[in-house]
């Protein structure tokens, strides 16, 4: 079966954090459709999303698994989407598919990390809530509905509500029963407050509706729910238990009903061109136009080839289409074009606009490539999510003599997998090192190294990413000048720096006039400029933050020459960033960690221990509190291993990169000498 019309598809991401049972969702509305015979488990690993070795062994998702099912004459894509902290890019990858974004809550946990970077990462998609499992002893789903107001706001409403014992749930909305019992509120009162809701988006319903009591239609709500849905004016709540079944299908006509289609989502943003010149352009859902296509995920398996899940935003696509990778010259040909029902693959006649479907062994595909069959829209991208920065590092090593290039293919494939990993070469130490969001992360990478691509690496752990800055604006001038026989050499550049605001970069700026530097010189001054700012002045690092302004200088008509001018290029910044009183800037992270109550002081007094500063407190469910704080990330090492110490491993943390801050003076002193002393050996 495929889809027959771009008003029969709803797209959703199931997001969340670890263990709000997203998969066990996933396997209850396939079951209840009749798109699966039975669901599966997690703990018995034959869930139809955890099919990798490593996500049977691990008992979580590690990459988002696409499925679909049919219900009511309505063709729901499903993508779910792994819920551990470290994961969060691989889920975050899913939300450039999908109209809807229906985060997903354990009602016994409550509001957890993963759960508020999810509803912010999704605030240009129509957001809905699940809470699963509140069939638990210990729901408390009155306090958890409270939780929900004040941590996304009193645009959270309840669309249907728990039985008293949860295991049912009751319409608030459709056919809403006033008798009902319910666990907590009542049902006239949810109706009341999501339908007030609605119309205050139009003013004409508005007087129907102040005219007809509590008489509207829900088809009359409609095009203002889609409405409210897009504008983040409305937030449904809906209830259910993936483990007995309560609100499944009650789920899955919301779904249908109510959630958008791909013509009433709000828009995908697509962009032409590059950087600041990129221009907004418009890609509508429709059959007849050219195609344009969005790959959100790449999978790669060394036995079974590269596969590639793409959105169809525009157009159609089939069997024998022929589609250019963003600006390739050359098309490739769809050969079978799939859908994917977790690891199966199944082919299907085309796919039309609002499509979540697959190519196999195009080894051109890259995440985030525009797909499309006409030079028109070359150029073309989609803004993608903002990912969450790299923190932690990893250098590693193939332990086989041998191995390096395949550690390096191995690596770029996973890159191309995971946008929160990050891969660079250090030249000073000649290590390659891997940056992920931390250490499980990294660790389920080095898994994958060795189960997917046979690969066993020695690890260590690398430099502190530090940086330099300077605090005030200096002044410098260097000539170089070497004379020995025949052409010598000589440059003269003279060059301002000044201090820029955190996080601004490098700026360069040329205001030398009279020709004193000619022009043609002026790529190798700018060279000689970012040979400095990349070695450092204090304690090598790379500096940033600052502008240098390139003032004067002096050539002459034989004996200048590039080489020339890079070295006083180079030299005269030095001595500017000497003058302008460099720091040391060490990096940060948020650090955010879930422990019970009992724990709330050693885990304060741990940060403290490690230089951290905390900088908020909040209590997701009753007995648990969360700790936000500040750390340095030279401080973060064994942190893990000490906090399930410290709390018995009942515990969980998130970390992310923040800024850049002044290190101590102690600090400082301690890498300035560090650095005096290699430089003194060579």
């Amino acid at each position: 079966m495929t889809p027959s019309s771009v008003h029969d598809i709803r797209n959703v991401a199931l997001l969340g954090h670890t263990g709000s049972g997203k998969t066990s969702l996933l396997e209850a509305l396939l079951a209840a459709a009749g798109a699966i015979q039975n669901s599966g488990t997690v703990e018995r690993g034959d869930t139809l999303s955890d099919q990798d070795p490593l996500e049977k062994s691990i008992g979580h998702s590690v990459s988002t698994t696409a499925a679909h099912l049919e219900w009511a004459g309505h063709w729901i894509n499903l993508l779910d989407t792994p819920g551990l902290p470290d994961l969060v890019g691989r889920a975050l990858v899913a939300l450039p598919a999908v109209e809807t974004a229906a985060v997903v809550i354990n009602a016994s946990a409550g509001v957890e990390a993963v759960t508020r970077r999810a509803m912010a990462a999704a605030g240009d998609r129509c957001r809905m809530i699940i809470v699963n499992r509140i069939d638990a002893a210990d729901s408390g789903l009155g306090n958890l509905m409270g939780s929900i107001n004040e941590a996304f706001g009193p645009e959270c409403l309840p669309i249907n509500l728990p039985s008293p014992d949860g295991t049912r749930v009751i319409d608030c909305f459709f056919q809403p029963d006033p008798e009902a019992a319910t666990a907590f509120s009542s049902v006239t009162e949810a109706h009341d407050a999501i339908v007030d809701q609605v119309v205050e988006l139009d003013e004409a319903l508005m007087e129907r509706y102040l005219e007809q009591g509590q008489n509207l239609d829900p088809e009359q709500l409609h095009d203002p729910f889609e409405q409210a849905l897009r504008e983040g004016h409305l937030v449904p709540v809906c209830f259910v238990s993936a483990r007995t079944g309560a609100g499944i299908r009650e789920l899955l006509d919301i779904l249908g009903r109510l959630m958008p289609d791909p013509t009433e989502g709000n828009p995908p943003h697509f962009v032409k061109g590059e950087g600041a010149a990129a221009q907004p352009v418009e890609v509508l859902p429709d059959p007849d136009r050219h195609a344009v296509a969005h790959v959100f995920q790449v999978q790669n398996d060394p036995f079974r080839g590269r596969l590639a899940l793409f959105r169809i935003h525009q157009g159609t696509i089939s069997p024998n289409t022929q589609l250019f990778i963003g600006d390739a010259r050359k098309p490739f040909r769809v050969s079978h074009l799939l859908r994917l029902q977790g690891r199966e693959q199944v082919e299907t006649a085309r796919g039309v606009p609002g499509d979540i479907c697959a190519v196999a062994r195009v080894d051109e595909i890259h995440r985030d490539a525009v797909l499309h069959d006409s030079h028109d829209e070359d150029r073309h991208h989609l803004v993608p999510p903002q990912y969450p920065r790299p923190v932690f590092g990893l250098a590693l090593l193939p332990r086989k003599h041998g191995d390096e290039q395949k550690l390096s293919e191995a690596l770029s494939r996973m890159l191309d997998e995971d946008p929160c990993l990050e891969i660079a070469f250090e030249p000073q130490t000649r290590q390659t090192v891997v940056r992920g969001l931390g250490e499980l992360h990294l660790k389920i990478l080095l898994e994958q190294l060795e189960g997917r691509w046979n690969l066993q690496v020695e690890t260590a752990t690398p430099a502190v990413p530090y940086r330099e800055a300077i605090t005030r604006p200096a002044e410098a001038r260097y000539r170089h000048k070497k004379q020995s026989g025949g052409s010598g050499q000589f440059g003269e550049v003279a060059l301002r720096v000044e201090p820029l605001p955190r996080g601004a970069g490098y700026e360069f700026q040329d205001e030398v006039k009279g020709g004193a530097i000619p022009g043609n010189f002026m790529p190798a001054v700018q060279k000689g400029v970012q040979q400095a700012l990349d070695e450092g002045a204090l304690a090598g690092f790379p500096i940033q933050d600052l502008r240098v302004t390139v003032v004067d200088g002096k050539h002459h008509s034989v004996d200048s020459n590039e080489i020339s001018f890079s070295t006083a290029a180079r030299q005269a910044t030095l001595d500017a960033v000497r003058a302008a009183s460099p720091v040391v800037l060490e990096p940060l992270v948020n650090v955010t960690v879930k422990a019970t109550e009992d724990h709330f002081g050693d885990v304060s007094a741990e940060f403290a221990s490690r230089r951290g500063r905390v900088i908020g407190t909040g209590s997701p469910a009753p007995g648990w509190s969360e700790i936000h704080a500040l750390v340095p990330l030279a401080e973060m090492e064994g942190f893990e291993a000490r906090l399930k110490s410290i709390c018995a491993g009942d515990s969980e943390f998130v970390m992310s990169a923040a800024d850049y801050e002044p290190a101590p003076p102690d600090v400082q002193g301690r890498l300035a000498s560090a650095y005096d002393g290699r430089t003194e050996v060579h």
